[in-house]
């Protein structure tokens, strides 16, 4: 059954497409086919998907640490570490602001993200 025909509002809806970042995203994008829900969903793949790279690539060429939770390394204190901080700080405000923005029903567009999701999705 999907999730259009659930009773899910729209707004719930998108919001759960951020709520495990990429993977709700993904999982949204194959089984709701609203416009809204489908914009929501393809933006939380990119967007979270594209920083998951990010930090991990950062997390394997620097040597800082690939999961997020306590390191005891001396080099995660140094300008990378730093850098690796900044991404999942950045990762975090972004999760907040989408989701809040989806409940209320807001097409909330992220620059660089829209304008691939728009290419994407077919808009």
């Amino acid at each position: 059954m999907p999730i259009a025909d659930s009773g899910l509002s729209e707004n719930v809806a998108g919001l759960l497409c951020y709520a495990l970042g990429w993977v709700t995203g993904l999982i949204f994008l194959l089984i709701d086919k609203r416009p809204f829900v489908r914009f929501h969903a393809a933006q939380s793949l990119v967007t979270f998907g594209i920083l998951n790279i990010l930090s991990t690539a950062v997390s394997i060429f620097f040597g800082s640490r690939i999961f997020w939770g306590p390191s005891f390394r001396w080099d995660d204190f140094g300008a990378w570490g730093g850098v690796h901080s900044l991404i999942g700080l950045l990762t975090f405000i972004l999760w907040i602001v989408c989701m809040i923005k989806a409940y209320q029903r807001e097409l909330f567009r992220l620059p660089i993200a829209a304008e691939i999701v728009d290419e994407f999705i077919g808009k």
